[in-house]
């Protein structure tokens, strides 16, 4: 009765493939139990089993087995890179850059007071985090910084030092990783290691000192920059100045960042509209929102925090392809491993 249920049945011997990838363990003990229910002098009649066979899928259960689940320490698996140090490294990633214009620098300083060159910013940010134990080997790059390439450029100055970053930003600069993505970072960064997080939006400045636009290279036309920023900013004086259209349109999820952008700069209608320069101001009223916005994604998520965490914000200032990008930083500040501020190094690198 057992051999007629078997055959008339589900027979994994058939076809036990399938059962060797849904569950190896339980295909094994199936093939055992089964080949139990046989008589020897049928068994290979019927099955055609042979002892080679059999030894195969012993070995082929093997093959499948995992690993148990749960987190584990990266500490094993921790990639080197290397022991040369950030200071040192910071070194070469200026090599073959335009070396620094005095008229251009100046031209730049008079109009956002405060900032410093890339070269300047990577070189004194290094060398102030080497000093509280940040080396490349121990380091996670983190950033929030707009798509556009040209943002690229900071970022890319950094990741020479402490290598590949983790993205946590979108249009214009703002966190739209979230809770979620910083979560997820967090859990890259070394055991016993940092994080320096690198965020802010971008502006663009000319040769002419033309500020809202910058010469790209490859392209005749002098752009937009940031486009994001700007298309905000057009939007929101389109509703401080009534010429704002009525829609009934919800926002767009193919556009929902850019949708997201110009609801966070509404609280700034009134500042942007009584600026001097609507442009030299507007990528500080993004600022103000996004460090409110990236400081509760730190609160929200420090107890992922290994030994610490540098917060590197400001306003990125992009020029054409023969001059070095600025930085205008405001604010760095030192996290302990509880999330909590304990140093503010914005003095150190000003």
């Amino acid at each position: 009765r057992k051999q007629e249920t078997m055959s008339s049945s589900f027979n994994p011997l058939r076809h036990p493939e399938n059962l060797f990838f849904i569950q190896p363990d339980l295909a094994l003990r199936t093939v055992c139990v089964t080949l139990s229910l046989f008589s020897p002098s049928s068994l290979f009649d019927n099955m055609k089993i042979t002892i080679a066979s059999l030894a195969a899928l012993f070995v082929a259960t093997e093959a499948f087995h995992t690993a148990p689940i749960g987190r584990t320490s990266t500490r094993i698996n921790m990639i080197v890179k290397g022991d040369e140090k950030a200071s040192e490294k910071v070194a070469k990633v200026f090599e073959g850059k335009p070396a620094e214009n005095s008229e251009f620098d100046a031209l730049v300083k008079a109009n956002f007071p405060g900032a410093i060159s890339n070269k300047q910013l990577a070189t004194k940010v290094v060398s102030v985090l080497e000093g509280k134990g940040y080396t490349p080997g121990n380091t996670l790059l983190a950033t929030s910084l707009c798509a556009d390439e040209l943002a690229r450029v900071l970022e890319d100055d950094f990741v020479k030092v402490y290598g590949n970053n983790f993205n946590l930003g979108g249009l214009s600069g703002f966190p739209f990783a979230g809770n979620t993505g910083f979560g997820a970072m967090a859990a890259h960064v070394p055991d016993d290691g940092y994080c320096l997080l690198v965020h802010g939006p971008h502006v663009g400045i000319t040769k002419d000192g033309l500020i809202g636009k910058v010469e790209r290279p490859g392209i005749a036309l002098v752009d937009n920059c940031c486009g994001s920023a700007i298309a905000a900013s057009n939007y929101l004086k389109g509703i401080t100045d009534g010429g704002a259209k009525i829609t009934t349109k919800l926002q767009s999820f193919s556009d929902f960042q850019q949708g997201a952008v110009q609801e966070l700069i509404l609280p700034f209608g009134k500042r942007l509209g009584e600026a001097e320069n609507r442009m030299k101001e507007l990528p500080y009223a993004l600022y103000d929102s996004q460090d409110i916005l990236v400081r509760d994604i730190i609160n929200t998520g420090k107890g992922g925090i290994k030994k610490g965490l540098a917060l590197l914000g400001g306003i990125q200032i992009n020029t054409g392809p023969d001059t070095l990008d600025y930085f205008h930083p405001l604010r760095f500040d030192l996290y302990d491993e509880n999330g909590k501020v304990v140093d503010d190094l914005l003095p150190l690198i000003v």
